[in-house]
């Protein structure tokens, strides 16, 4: 039995990764921003013994801490920095917002790696040392054949790219540092047109976070554990 920490549980991958790693028979710490919204996670709660829910405003550094705090120095195993968001559909070319931008970069990148630097002593105390970044495709510059999504291309490249300097940074603690794309999935995000359910997509994830070895870290993989180039 392993600790999980995973962020963005209040819909969508997050919530089905909750789902499926609470059937593993594992632990879970669920992290959203309004906890109290979410029928089904507080449904699940009440159903398991090995789920414990709490509040978290990736963007607020205060909330950050706060959350931290209330773990008070308990062992987390693996992290999945899951939560994201898209920025408004209509940042095009000639309609860019720098506030936008900074939201989309606060919350994909720069928060997700402050947030973990917050638990490396959580992390450091956990056996399986398993780093998880729920990226996309359209982070990678050598499939940009479209052009287009400013925002969510370039904060998930940037990701990649923090991703990247973990593992190096890391590898002499043996974590595994993993950059991961869940597919276009049935999301709010993801729309009515993806190509795959939340379902499939999570348990590929799950195989490669959970077979991934020391040689893979550091690496961008796609949910069926096919590579994906930078």
């Amino acid at each position: 039995m392993a600790k999980y920490f995973i962020t963005g549980t209040n819909r969508g991958i997050g919530l089905e990764f909750v789902k499926q790693v609470l059937a593993q028979g594992h632990d879970v710490v669920a992290t959203c921003r309004n906890p109290e919204n979410v029928p089904e996670l507080r449904d699940l709660q009440q159903a398991n013994g090995s789920l414990r829910v709490l509040p978290l405003d990736l963007a607020s550094a205060e909330s950050r801490q706060v959350l931290v705090d209330a773990l008070n120095g308990d062992a987390i195993d693996v992290l999945i920095n899951n939560a994201g968001i898209y920025g408004p559909r209509d940042a095009n070319l000639g309609s860019l917002r720098e506030s936008d931008w900074a939201d989309v970069m606060l919350v994909d990148v720069i928060a997700p790696i402050l947030l973990t630097q917050a638990l490396l002593p959580n992390l450091r105390k956990g056996s399986d040392r398993r780093l998880a970044f729920i990226g996309s495709k359209m982070g990678s510059i050598s499939d940009n054949g479209s052009g287009g999504s400013y925002l969510y291309r370039t904060a998930k490249c940037a990701l990649n790219q923090g991703v990247k300097s973990l593992a190096v940074d890391l590898q002499p603690e043996q974590f595994i540092v993993l950059s991961l794309h869940p597919g276009w999935v049935l999301t709010d995000m993801g729309g009515p047109k993806a190509l795959i359910d939340t379902n499939t997509s999570v348990a590929g994830l799950l195989d490669v976070i959970q077979g991934a070895r020391p040689v893979d870290s550091g690496h961008f993989i796609a949910y069926d554990g096919s590579p994906i180039s930078w």
